[in-house]
This record gives structure tokens, C-alpha cells and sequence, in this order.
């Protein structure tokens, strides 16, 4: 499973986020893709002041920073 981490280079909360999503990450096993909002104005646009964002492909809804592990648990544990 790939789990999508909207974020951009520089951003201090997005390395506080990833302090928090690994160990939850690795328990489940699932592969991390980084996406880079500044590589496209709609990203931008939709997660410029929400980043970090955690997501996945089969899943609509998202989780906005500051999530803890148990939010990530539940989370992950729908997939």
C-alpha cells in the first residue's frame, strides 16, 4: 500500500509529522511517496496551508498535521 505525504522542502512541521507517521508506517508495512506541493499550482492550492497531509489512494479522506499515532493507527488500519 502507498500512503501519500503532502509536504515541501524547508517545511519544519513536515519533519515533526514524519517523526510521528514512520514507526506507525513501518508496523503496517506500507511505502511512503512524498509529494511536493510546489510542483503544481492545484496542490497548492488545495494543501498550501494544511500541509502535512497524509492520504491514500483508496481513500478520500485525509489527515491534516497535527496527527498522532493513534490517528495514523486508525487510519491506516481502513485500508
Amino acid at each position: 500500500m502507498e500512503i501519500y505525504f503532502y509536504s515541501t522542502p524547508g517545511c519544519h512541521l513536515c519533519e515533526q509529522a514524519k517523526a510521528v507517521l514512520w514507526p506507525v508506517l513501518l508496523q503496517y508495512q506500507f511505502r511512503l511517496a512524498e509529494v511536493d506541493i510546489a510542483m503544481s499550482d492545484e496542490l497548492i492550492e488545495k494543501y498550501g496551508t494544511r500541509i502535512p497531509v497524509v492520504g491514500a489512494a483508496n481513500r478520500s479522506d485525509e489527515l491534516n498535521w497535527l496527527f498522532t499515532s493513534e490517528q495514523l493507527d486508525i487510519f491506516f488500519a481502513k485500508l
